[in-house]
């Protein structure tokens, strides 16, 4: 993936060992239950985090500046390159369909972190939070992609930002909360098929993404493609429900199938368009 050199977004905040109010780099509820499980591990931290239970670290007991590796620094300029490469590529796709996109924030965390959603720990994986439209990440957890989940390379990483902006994107759209409404009306399993809707539409935007970006200059290399696909298959539920159970139980998806993820994020990037995301109108997934 070519990446080193190109512009990078102003819009992260890094909150690694900062505090709460953290050092700029540049310019709630349950919520988080909607969109927050994209790596999610043990949904029960979800639960613990919110409630203030599983004994949460303080990320702002620390005050000492944060000391990134020559690794946590790299991570953190390819997040700001796809940062930035997401602006222009919805900057342009938004416009086309005559609204504006309002960038979101990229926040960068260690241990634990307070959003407009409620806190969160790193066990959680990366997250968006429509109270605040920030995206919410421990770099940690690159390594992690690549050694539990068997995803490494740098597109891979690249493909966790883009879908979390995409998520955003929903929530520009109105999509999240129109999303939250009907679960909040309805019985677990129709949510948790809701919820795959939703997901597997953020890995089409992500495709989308892809897409616009190698468009206009040509950023993706050999092998890229099927690093994505290997990320979004690495993730499925069916796939992680096997590794933690040992079953496959799909009413309690929540994020799609492996094949399911994999189809729509190919789809993204195939099509290059957003309206051939429409999860919600698809009789099939």
């Amino acid at each position: 993936m070519r990446w080193r050199g190109e512009d990078e977004s102003s819009n992260v905040e890094d909150r690694r060992g900062g505090g709460i109010s953290g050092r700029h780099i540049g310019i709630g509820g349950v919520v988080l239950g909607l969109v927050a499980l994209y790596f999610t591990k043990d949904p029960t931290l979800l639960l613990q985090s919110l409630t203030g239970s599983g004994g949460a670290v303080d990320p702002s007991q620390s005050s000492q500046p944060y000391q990134e590796s020559s690794a946590e620094a790299d991570n953190r300029h390819l997040v700001q390159v796809v940062l930035r490469d997401t602006e222009t590529a919805w900057d342009a796709i938004f416009a086309q369909n005559g609204k504006q996109y309002e960038h979101p924030t990229v926040v960068l965390f260690s241990g634990a972190v307070e959003s407009a959603c409620g806190q969160a720990q790193s066990a959680m994986g990366p997250f968006y939070c429509p109270g605040d439209r920030k995206v919410y990440i421990d770099l940690a957890f690159y390594d992690e992609l690549q050694q539990r989940f068997g995803a490494p390379g740098e597109f891979a990483r690249a493909y966790v930002i883009a879908h979390e902006v995409g998520h955003h994107v929903q929530n520009l759209l109105g999509l999240s909360a129109k999303v939250q409404h009907l679960q909040e009306t309805s019985d677990q399993v129709k949510a948790n098929a809701l919820s795959v809707r939703l997901e597997l539409q953020a890995d089409c935007y992500a495709g989308v993404w892809a897409h616009y970006t190698d468009k206009s200059r040509h950023f993706l290399e050999s092998g890229d493609i099927e690093a994505g696909l290997n990320a979004a298959s690495a993730i499925g539920d069916d796939r992680l429900q096997k590794q933690a159970r040992g079953q496959v139980v799909p009413d309690s998806f929540t994020h799609g199938s492996s094949e399911q993820r994999v189809r729509w994020f190919k789809r993204g990037i195939d099509a290059g368009d957003m309206n051939q995301c429409e999860t919600f109108k698809a009789g099939q997934l």
